[in-house]
């Protein structure tokens, strides 16, 4: 299936249904005076997150989305019929933008969830809401109200705890191979990603995290060079980024150099991106001598006034990746731990006295 993470829909909300003039007129009732009722209200358009789904690509064939109109009311105050509410199925983490405004009008983050993507019209009146003790015979009625009318953005934004950063050919996709059941592409060529890959990491007791692996950054991405930027907005809901760097590049490239080239990239695309939780991790260190090894990582960290955490791995052969998925599972939780005692601090306590209740 051909992975889609943007496109661009047309909504129509369906119309409200006019309200209805009408008279009762039955034998041997004189004077049966106003019956008209109101019109249904039209339908809504919802977009629901679906957890059996992983891509947009089937917005990319039918971009239009109608919903029904409500019906006219009708005489004897008979309201017409709603029209029916339409749910647009979509994965979970899809953001919708209004693409006219850029405004954001709603994420949906988890499976069942709804959001409100286009409002049906208010139903027409009918002349018996008209009546009174001053117009007994009302012949007004108001119709129905249009439904909304959107150009809407979707953007797919993966859910993942833990995002891959680095070059084309860092060996994000074989370090997510040796800690998931994941299997991206692996080559020794640039650019073998090219659409993001999830893998789950388990770990002793249960416990999992999911990690994203999106192509490769390189120079310039922000002007577009390479797949440019368009796969960083996947690492937006991660609580984590993992930036990998290859300590001998097989184009021998200066590793430092790389790796300051990436930061720069990461800041420029989004600040807020930039200042998520970050830890080094230098791969392949089985291709360099143990003499070497040190020396080239130091001289990394102290170009990139690095101050976070540091890991050493060899994703090929296993060597760290064992003990570098135990510290973030551990960082994880940790932090999980934090926000939810925040969430306990900022929610009122229902059995504490109000001192002034009691005076």
């Amino acid at each position: 299936m051909k992975f889609v993470d943007e496109v661009t829909i047309k909504v129509l909300a369906g119309n409200g249904g006019n309200g209805c003039c009408s008279f009762r007129r039955e034998k041997y009732i004189p004077k049966g005076g106003p019956d008209g009722g109101d019109g249904g209200d039209g339908g809504c358009i919802y977009l629901q997150a679906d957890a059996s789904l992983n891509t947009l690509v089937d917005y990319r064939y039918i971009r239009s989305y109608v919903a029904k109109p409500g019906e006219k009311g009708r005489s004897r105050c008979q309201t017409g019929a709603k029209g029916d509410d339409m749910y647009l199925k979509v994965p979970i983490g899809t953001r919708a933008i209004d693409a006219e405004t850029d405004e954001v009008i709603g994420d949906v983050t988890k499976a069942g969830q709804t959001i409100l993507v286009a409002q049906g019209g208010f139903h027409g009146l009918g002349n018996t809401r008209y009546k009174s003790s001053i117009n007994r015979a009302p012949r007004t009625t108001s119709d129905g109200t249009p439904g909304d009318i959107k150009k809407l953005k979707l953007e797919l934004r993966v859910l993942a705890d833990i995002g891959l950063l680095g070059l084309p050919n860092a060996g994000k996709s074989t370090f997510i191979r040796s800690v998931s059941a994941a299997k991206p592409k692996v080559a020794d060529y640039p650019f073998t990603t090219m659409i993001p890959n999830l893998g789950v990491v388990g770990m002793d007791g249960g416990r999992s995290f999911v990690i994203a692996d999106i192509p490769g950054l390189i120079e310039g991405a922000a002007e577009g060079a390479g797949l440019g930027t368009r796969f960083l907005k996947h690492l937006s809901r991660t609580r984590l980024l993992l930036h990998l760097v290859d300590l001998l590049p097989v184009d021998q490239s200066d590793p430092t150099s790389n790796a300051v080239a990436i930061m720069s990239e990461l800041k420029r695309y989004d600040e807020a991106l930039s200042e998520k939780p970050q830890w080094l991790v230098f791969n392949k260190s089985d291709l360099v001598d143990e003499a070497e090894l040190q020396e080239r990582c130091n001289d990394i960290v102290k170009a990139l006034d690095w101050k976070g955490p540091t890991a050493i791995i060899s994703a090929i052969s296993g060597s760290g990746t064992k003990q570098l998925a135990a510290d973030v599972m551990d960082f994880l939780e940790l932090l999980k731990d934090e926000e939810e005692q925040q969430v306990q601090e900022q929610t009122p306590d229902e059995d504490a006295i109000d001192p002034e209740e009691t005076e």
